[in-house]
């Protein structure tokens, strides 16, 4: 990035006004003034007064810094930079900007007033050189005519209300969210902040009557040490394409701080939680289906959400090893959803992020932050520079807005802050038609668009649209692939779609009643147009010189239809009621703008056993079956089993060409490694080259394969601390125990060989009975449950602190993986001190 500096630097005492902004006569211009010791800020365009004279200042624990303050100074710079982003409205910019930095004192207290300027807007941050302790609030605010149109949101924790329209002077007093979008005169201005981290708190508007928006901040006291610089208050201003098509927001934030961004691959994704809810997250089956779905469309991502892990030793029995797999086999990443709690401190995510990134999970969809919050900020502080090193591609859901985080940390594809798709009510065809020119100008938007299954307002061909008219580095597609297939000239389009721009522009439009807008990938444009309310014609003008090939995609009398155009002027579409349309656009130098789209050829891997005990250093015969079932022939098959390291196999089976329907089968002998005790999974693996790649695909199918170290014949202690929670001799129901195990909630795996039998004696430790009030029941209550392969065997009920000692003894023959498991019996963990008394395995040796 090259970046040019100008400095000019003048004394000013009294009145501050600011000359003629540099960016360009056509571009906003601040205006600046001092009176009577308060400083407030006006922002003119086309000769009109958009923002009137508006306060600003900022207090502090020890410093007023809104009045009182004297002129000190003024210097300023010009600003180039070049810089490329991952995903967004274009991929290059540029930005060019005039930065005056006003200087004021207060008593012994310093304040700068740093205003930026540039085509498309006028943006305004505080500097405090000294430290004047935490900051208390700011006196900014945003002062604009009465009778102007506004298009604001209620102020929700996670922005997901909707947009609706109101005039400046008739909207509620109440709060609103960022952005907020006003229109005075035909100049619009989009008010928002950039640049928020860790070092401040997010913000707010408060409607306190007639034109008068105050900033309203998170937090009551955001601490600081030392030297301090704001979020930039943030104005888009212009025409209404100058706002919609602004990066004004990722201009203001801090460069990239991922220098290797090659692995950053913006795309669609398979969304799987409108298309089956919690209970589709749980199936393996149903995954891979939607992996497949995905690769056969050339789609790059499919989304696993909330749910897939509920089990809570997740960590050894979840699928999504297998799935991710089978997906990268196909082409396909998956990303996991994660919840906040489970990622919210250091310690959290030092257990929990490694095993996604061992699995291979290509993505993290992050939820229920749920706040603005000065300590939020600094969690997204930590997390992010963690993700980047890790190589998570991120979504935040449940979240903020972003504030140039795009730019900042491109790994970061999206993020929700909308009311979207998941609602159930509010998804107005008015609210759908507003969010491109508010909620998406400040940045990536994770609406997902394409539930076609689900009742809408819109009709089809305006939903399609939304996959063009909503921004997001990984487009979310929220329908079922039944939904996609009843509508082939929908998912035609969606095949073709990619998810980041080189170009994008606002062809016709107003909020909350229709719109129209082209992004451009490569040589060919996708537009997207629709419309609130009644039926009408929508134009697309040319979108150059010369002739077009235009294909349409819009409402039929029964169903989606396809038209295609050549044109060199203007086309007219007719659209249904809340509808729209999506095109397709490129130069007349082939039938159709559609480029093919190279799927991944169908196939199933089935192996046995399904799961096999052996000690380190045992073989174990492994057999597979590999079988074509697409409709094309597979060449230059190779089928073996892929060991870990120090392990190895015999052969592999090899065939120059597999026609469609035909198998290829192979018997291995695989010879375990001298591995500790665990669980491991070794897949055999059919590489093969479809006729139309250049290189290989693979399929494969997984052995679990437990390792086991030998037990001698009769009774063994199972290893545990052999001392209560609080280091004492483990005692329940005053039974005494010199060996077993105690422990809060939590498990504990044992790896089993040919035993047959669990004993133990199980309750919850006496450490805790001069804390219990036994009158009342109230004092440590767990559930003892032992687990064998994924089954429950054995559950004790609820036991309390009251219980005596339970005898427990269970029947473990053929079980490879047995779990011990501790629960919380529902009343806090505080004092669930548990014990397994003398837990020990009958084997046979």
């Amino acid at each position: 990035m090259a970046v040019r500096v100008l400095a000019v630097v003048a004394l000013v005492a009294g009145l501050v006004v600011v000359p003629p902004a540099q960016a360009g006569s056509r571009g906003p211009q601040a205006v600046v003034s001092a009176s009577g010791g308060t400083v407030t800020l006006a922002v003119t365009h086309g000769g009109r007064t958009v923002l009137r004279p508006s306060p600003v200042g900022i207090t502090t624990e020890r410093a007023d810094l809104s009045s009182g303050l004297t002129p000190a100074g003024r210097s300023k710079r010009a600003i180039f930079e070049r810089y490329r982003t991952t995903s967004g409205k274009k991929l290059d910019r540029t930005v060019r900007a005039t930065e005056t930095t006003y200087r004021f004192t207060s008593g012994a207290n310093r304040l700068n007033l740093v205003v930026r300027e540039s085509a498309d807007g006028v943006a305004y941050r505080y500097e405090l050189p000294q430290d004047t302790g935490a900051v208390t609030g700011e006196a900014s605010a945003f002062v604009l005519p009465a009778d102007s149109a506004a298009w604001l949101a209620k102020f929700r924790r996670d922005y997901e209300n909707p947009f609706l329209r109101y005039t400046t002077g008739t909207a509620e007093q109440a709060e609103y969210m960022h952005p907020a979008l006003f229109e005075v005169g035909g100049t619009f201005a989009l008010i928002t902040e950039s640049d928020v981290d860790g070092r401040y708190s997010g913000g707010r508007l408060v409607h306190t009557g007639g034109g008068r928006f105050r900033l309203k901040l998170w937090d009551e006291k955001v601490a600081v040490s030392g030297a301090l610089k704001t979020p930039w208050r943030t104005m888009i201003m212009g025409s209404l394409a100058t706002v919609t098509e602004s990066t004004l927001v990722d201009d203001l934030a801090p460069k990239s701080r991922v220098r290797d961004t090659t692995w950053i691959k913006p795309g669609p994704a398979v969304w799987t939680w409108l298309a089956g809810g919690r209970s589709v997250q749980q199936d393996l089956t149903r995954q891979k289906e939607f992996v497949d779905y995905a690769a056969a469309r050339g789609w790059p991502y499919v989304v696993v959400d909330a749910g897939w892990y509920d089990d809570p030793n997740w960590r050894r029995t979840s699928f999504i090893p297998e799935l991710v797999r089978y997906a990268e086999a196909r082409r396909v990443g998956i990303h996991t959803w994660v919840r906040f709690s489970s990622v919210d401190t250091a310690e959290k995510r030092a257990d929990y992020l490694p095993w996604l990134q061992k699995w291979g999970v290509r993505g993290l969809k992050i939820d229920f932050m749920d706040s603005d919050g000065q300590d939020r900020y600094r969690w997204y502080d930590e997390i992010l520079p963690e993700t980047a090193r890790m190589r998570f591609l991120i979504n935040f859901h449940g979240a903020t807005l972003p504030h140039g985080i795009h730019r900042t940390w491109p790994h970061v594809m999206t993020t929700e802050a909308v009311h979207g798709a998941e609602k159930s009510s509010g998804l107005t065809t008015s609210h759908l038609t507003a969010l491109p020119f508010t909620r998406n100008v400040v940045g990536g938007m994770d609406y997902t668009p394409g539930g076609f299954h689900r009742a809408r307002a819109n009709t089809d061909a305006g939903e399609l649209a939304l996959t063009v008219l909503y921004e997001s580095g990984v487009q979310n597609l929220a329908g079922r692939p039944d939904s996609y297939d009843a509508r082939p000239w929908a998912r035609w389009y969606l095949e073709q779609a990619p998810a980041a721009w080189d170009e994008t522009r606002l062809l016709s439009g107003r909020p909350t009643e229709s719109v129209v807008m082209a992004r451009r990938s490569d040589d060919r444009w996708f537009v997207g147009g629709a419309v609130a309310g009644e039926a009408r014609v929508l134009d697309l003008p040319a979108l150059g010189k010369g002739r077009w090939l235009v294909e349409v995609v819009r409402d039929g009398a029964a169903g989606l239809v396809k038209e295609t155009h050549v044109t060199d002027g203007k086309l007219t579409i007719p659209v249904a009621k809340d509808g729209g349309f999506a095109a397709l656009v490129c130069r007349p130098v082939r039938d159709t703008c559609a480029r093919p789209t190279y799927g991944i050829p169908s196939t199933t891997v089935v192996t046995t056993p399904s799961q096999v005990s052996v000690q380190p250093g045992q073989t174990f015969e492994m057999t597979g079956t590999f079988t074509n079932t697409s409709a094309q022939p597979l060449y230059d098959v190779s089928f073996a089993p892929r060991v870990p390291s120090g392990w190895s196999t015999s052969g592999s089976a090899r065939a120059f060409r597999v026609a469609p329907g035909e198998s290829l089968s192979g018997r291995w002998t695989v010879a375990a490694g001298a591995d500790p005790a665990g669980l491991t999974e070794v897949p055999a693996v059919a590489r093969f080259q479809p006729h139309r790649f250049g290189s290989g695909v693979e399929a494969e199918k997984a052995t679990r394969v437990h390792l086991w170290k030998p037990l001698p014949a009769g009774q063994s202690y199972v290893a545990g601390n052999d001392r209560s929670v609080e280091g004492r001799t483990l005692t329940t129901g005053g039974v005494r125990f010199g060996k077993g195990i105690g422990t809060t909630p939590a498990d504990k795996v044992v790896e089993l060989g040919p035993c047959t039998r669990f004993d133990a004696t199980v309750g919850v430790d006496d450490e805790v009975d001069g804390r219990v009030d036994r009158a009342a029941g109230v004092g440590g209550s767990v559930m003892f449950v032992v687990v064998g392969d994924g089954r429950v065997l054995y559950e004790s009920g609820l036991r309390r602190s009251v219980d005596p000692a339970l005898p427990v003894s269970v029947d473990v023959s053929g079980v490879h993986s047995l779990t011990l498991r501790v629960t919380d019996g529902g009343d806090g963990t505080s004092l669930d001190h548990a014990v397994w008394g003398d837990a020990r395995l009958t084997c046979r040796g």
